[in-house]
């Protein structure tokens, strides 16, 4: 074996662990100088860290890419640290760890396996290879060398950051107070899990500098007036929220009138949600129009204070409101518990009275220490003596994700601290194990030994007989399956398993933060290897991988006996349109939805529960605001105005036209067949457009560029002039205001030089899309500069002349439908495609285009060069700010913010509401969770209780609430409606199905179909055993609308029950 080393010093030996893991070490070795280099050249992998520079930013992963991190404690806590900030991309990590590798690992540790149990490795060894292979840029090395009292901590001179788990408090001070002393200090954080509870501290020093304290995006504020007075008031255009809070600093630009305030810098002071001040303003000129108000970031020095003196009057973040001393009471009950293990040299004894009694003492008597005095809660200083020996995966998930957050502030300065104790604790689901007996805590020798300390054998039970379907297996999911394993979920004997669906294949993009994948999975399908992957983790679980997408077109997999079958349903989705659908999906079927979501920092739970909550489809989020067409196409204000330009641009030459062109030439065999039923007088739809594509279609690489050049033209400078042509600067509206002023800007032509990078860039990028969606080849010769100047120089560009073509200025209107062909252009149609059948240009091969599918992550296929070159372009034009590549891909890629922390984070909330559901917990004990890591805000909140909605007569029904009736073959509709009279004792007045109206009074015709047979009514399939209708019943008062009710599930026979 290779000899112990000091706690900061890598370990690189091999140690006979068998020929993967020392290769692995060797190519580590290897990669070293790869890695130093990559540091030290700061370019950013952006394939694969992309959705997490829209996180961070560059300028703290190149922080993060230069720090070193010391971890010790490689438990449950400290690998989930390590997994999430080896994701992130810092420069080293070293994990540390004195402790051998037990069963009790098993089931807290997904990095530990059972060989490593047998062979009694040490723990930061045993996780060594998989926490290294997470990221081929970041070095981690093991250390098993002691640390206690006695060893020389200079060696931690060397980190930027020390994390500490699993210590004894008074280590845990000795190495704060060396850390806090250093010039500059060095970080320091603790993090903790006692069974149902969880710590974390921070010390960044005495002063630390944040540059930005949140992370969003500077706001920008456009103006409709500013007041000469003092202070002047700035009120926003159209009333639009500003958003900006008292002692916040903006700038400003493009003011008309008061312009000696454009480039100057403010703090303001919030008026109203849509106007501010900022200070004197009557001495200068009076506003006239425009300008816009742009938030200034100002760095924020923030103060910590060592640990000891945290101790005794801690400064801490309340994440649930509903029990704000609960803090204070968990510090104290925790102090109780390090003052126990200092007295004793033990952890208390699991389920142990005595020692929870002991522990009571001991938090009486520090109780007087505390400058606060709070008062101590028996309940929790008991429960955590009972519990602390245990480790709930679900919570350390939570708190890791936290902690991992706070450790990539520690060495970026990006968003604002934590201030510095937190406190997470799962109190409610022991609330009910109150009357367990203590044997259904204790230790059995296995994997479930640090579960069951914490919720008991029989809740442990259930899980392994849960039936799960996780719906995604991305980021989160691949999170929740990981909790799945530690949990035991789909272990049972007899029943449980996990079923996991996703359509998707693996990208390098993925590997971020979805840890269960490998370079070498890329192209694989995510919920087979996710399946693998987590078996390694506990072998023991069922799982069955899928491919389906759950949608309408599926239901015949995930029908009603498979809803039925399942226990509870975990969606880990990336959009709302698949949860709204799933959500509908539980509701039919009386199933337990626990659903969550991430952007950035930002995260979010949700917890349905049959009869107890509302559904997610309950609540609606306003619909996003779509950018009017005009604004689009003529009037673009902001930057977001011209990606999404250029965007549309993309997909109507590269995409809808190639379509369109395709399936046309599909229908039709050949040009002269559509030539011939032109000339006979048919309308062939789509005809025009794609003759005139087969006529300019170009043949050469050289025909592709001049094609580029014109469209430069067209798009940069024409469109300029015939704006400025129809409305000339000029130009007033009937109020006598000017029509180009603030948020309308008037455009400047674009003269084309080929010399300019942007417009260079334009053509080159334009160039080779068109290339492609006409198989034209091209060489690297012909993309030469050489090449591309001479064919532009023998371009002809002709004079521009203004059409009298109307602009639209109206915002309400959408996009008009296409103008009608005229007689006079089906001529030159009909001459184009003569032409081109006579030139031999109308073969089978010039029949076919390729059609592109936009693609944001494949910088080769240049969608995004095109986008950010003709966006800059139009944003020139307006004088508006340019977007980097990077921005134009993520507004033109709709890309959704992505870090690992805040994905572990939600998915350990999720699971915590798991365990409640599994053990059928009452309504009270289910908490709704939103945070933002990078404030840090965490809020819990009780779920929102299902509401019940009277008919009359005491009648009421919930949306859970599903009224059934069973017919037969000659069931008539009068049948049916006297049958639901009988059965809830109120008569229908209206009955439909779905949007088809099977019975309405007043409509002419519906009367007869009372006598009707419901099979003849409905037209059932063959296998089709029910329907589900909706009813509603007369109103009290003549001339009300009528009362809903639930929806009935009408069954055409009898089932045999």
């Amino acid at each position: 074996r290779a000899g112990r080393a000091r706690p900061g010093q890598a370990r690189r030996g091999e140690d006979g662990r068998g020929r993967r893991e020392a290769a692995l070490r060797r190519s580590q070795a290897s990669l070293g100088k790869f890695i130093i280099m990559a540091a030290d050249s700061m370019e950013i992998d952006d394939a694969l860290y992309s959705r997490q520079r829209y996180v961070l930013g560059d300028t703290a992963m190149q922080k993060m890419a230069q720090s070193q991190v010391f971890l010790s404690g490689m438990g449950g806590l400290g690998v989930e640290i390590a997994k999430n900030i080896v994701l992130a991309g810092i420069k080293a990590l070293t994990v540390h760890d004195t402790r051998q590798c037990k069963a009790w690992d098993l089931g807290t540790n997904f990095f530990v396996h059972e060989d490593d149990v047998l062979n009694r490795r040490n723990r930061a060894e045993a996780v060594l290879p998989h926490v290294s292979e997470l990221n081929p840029y970041v070095q981690v090395t093991s250390s098993v060398a002691p640390l206690n009292e006695m060893t020389d901590l200079s060696f931690l001179r060397q980190y930027q950051c020390v994390i500490v788990t699993e210590m004894k408090l008074s280590l845990q001070k000795k190495i704060n107070d060396f850390c806090h002393a250093q010039h500059p200090p060095i970080k320091f954080i603790s993090a903790d899990v006692f069974g149902i509870w969880a710590r974390l501290f921070c010390d960044f020093g005495a002063e630390f500098e944040v540059l930005d304290t949140t992370g969003e995006e500077p706001k920008e504020v456009f103006i409709s007036n500013i007041t000469q007075s003092n202070p002047g008031i700035i009120t926003c255009l159209d009333n639009n929220p500003h958003k900006l809070e008292t002692g916040q600093f903006v700038t400003f630009r493009e003011i008309n009138g008061m312009s000696c305030l454009n480039g100057s810098m403010h703090q303001i002071t919030v008026v109203s949600p849509y106007s501010f001040s900022i200070g004197d303003t009557t001495d200068m000129e009076p506003y006239l129009h425009g300008g816009i108000a742009v938030q200034v970031k100002t760095p924020k020095m923030f103060h910590f204070e060592r640990l000891g003196t945290q101790l005794i009057n801690p400064t801490y973040l309340v994440a649930d409101f509903s029990k704000p001393e609960s803090p204070l009471q968990i510090h104290l009950a925790m102090l109780a518990l390090d003052q126990f293990q200092e007295s004793f040299a033990r952890m208390p004894s699991i389920g142990c009275l005595q020692d929870a009694e002991e522990m009571l003492k001991i938090a009486v008597s520090l109780k007087e220490k505390l400058e606060s005095k709070p008062q101590v809660n028996e309940d929790i200083v008991r429960w955590l003596s009972k519990t602390a020996q245990g480790s709930l995966a679900p919570l350390t998930a939570a708190l890791g994700g936290v902690a991992s957050q706070e450790v990539l502030k520690a060495v970026t300065g990006k968003f604002s601290p934590l201030q510095q104790w937190l406190y997470l604790d799962a109190m409610e689901l022991v609330t009910s194990l109150e009357k367990g007996s203590r044997e259904e805590f204790l230790p059995r020798g296995d994997r479930d030994d640090a579960l069951r300390a914490c919720i008991g054998e029989t809740l442990c039970q259930k899980l392994h007989s849960l039936n799960v379907f996780l719906v995604g297996c991305g980021a989160i999911g691949c999170e929740m399956l990981k909790n799945f394993a530690l949990l035991g979920v789909g272990t049972g004997w007899e029943r449980g398993v996990v079923t996991v669906t996703d359509p998707d294949l693996i990208e390098k993009s993925n590997l971020n933060r979805q840890f269960l994948f490998r370079p070498h999975h890329i192209e694989k399908p995510k919920s087979c290897t996710a399946a693998a992957a987590t078996l390694r983790i506990n072998s023991q679980m069922k799982i069955e991988p899928h491919l389906n997408k759950v949608c309408p077109a599926t239901e015949n997999i995930y029908n009603d006996d498979f809803y039925t079958k399942q226990d509870v349903v975990v969606t880990a989705l990336d959009n709302v349109e698949a949860r709204r659908y799933i959500d509908s999906r539980c509701l039919a079927n009386l199933c337990p939805l626990l659903d969550s979501g991430t952007m950035g920092t930002k995260g979010h739970t949700e917890i349905i529960v049959p009869q107890l909550t509302e559904s997610y489809n309950s609540h609606r989020d306003p619909p996003e605001e779509e950018i009017p067409f005009c604004t689009l196409k003529s009037f673009p204000a902001a930057t977001e105005h011209t990606i999404q330009w250029a965007r549309d641009k993309f997909e109507s030459a590269f995409t809808h036209k190639p379509s369109l062109f395709n399936k046309f030439w599909q229908t039709y065999q050949s040009a002269e067949e559509v030539l011939q039923r032109i000339k006979s007088g048919e309308s062939l739809e789509g005809s025009f457009q794609v003759i005139k594509c087969l006529s300019r279609r170009p043949r050469n690489w050289q025909q592709c560029v001049e094609l580029a050049r014109l469209k430069f033209e067209k798009y940069f400078n024409y469109k300029a002039l015939q704006l400025l042509h129809s409305f000339p600067l000029n130009t007033r509206l009937k109020d006598g205001s000017l029509f180009w002023q603030s948020p309308k800007r008037p455009p400047f032509p674009i003269r084309f030089d080929v010399n300019d990078v942007l417009h260079y860039s334009f053509i080159v990028s334009t160039a080779k899309l068109f290339a492609t969606i006409y198989c034209i080849p091209f060489t690297d010769k012909d993309m030469s500069e050489e090449t591309i100047f001479k064919i532009i120089s023998g371009v002809k560009i002709q004079e521009f002349r203004p059409s009298n073509k109307v602009v639209q200025t109206d915002e309400t209107l959408r996009k008009p439908d296409p103008i009608p062909v005229s007689s006079e252009d089906e001529r030159n149609a009909i001459l184009q495609l003569e032409n081109a059948i006579l030139a031999n240009k109308a073969t089978r091969s010039d029949l076919q285009m390729k059609e592109l599918t936009f693609e944001k992550d494949d910088d080769s296929n240049g969608h995004i060069d095109f986008i950010t070159a003709a966006s800059n372009l139009r944003a020139r034009m307006y004088n508006i700010e340019p977007a980097d590549r990077l921005k134009t891909k993520r507004i033109a890629g709709k890309i959704i913010p992505a870090i690992a922390t805040s994905t572990a984070a939600v998915a350990g909330l999720v699971a915590l509401e798991l365990i409640k559901v599994v053990g059928g917990y009452p309504f009270q004990a289910y908490k709704n969770c939103f945070f933002n890591l990078a404030i840090p805000v965490i809020v819990f909140t009780e779920t929102a209780e299902v509401r019940k909605t009277a008919i009359r007569n005491g009648i009421s029904f919930t949306i859970w609430d599903r009224w059934t009736i069973y017919g037969k073959d000659d069931f008539t509709l009068l049948d049916f409606i006297n049958a639901v009279k009988e059965k809830y004792g109120i008569e229908p007045t209206m009955v439909v199905q779905g949007v088809k109206m099977l019975y309405v009074p007043v409509m002419p015709g519906h009367v007869k179909r009372l006598k009707l047979t419901m099979q003849k009514l409905v037209k059932p399939s063959a296998d089709k055993k029910y329907v589900d209708l909706t009813v509603s019943f007369a109103p009290e008062t003549d001339g009300d609308e009528d009362l809903p009710g639930p929806p009935v599930r009408y069954y055409f026979a009898h089932e045999d029950n």
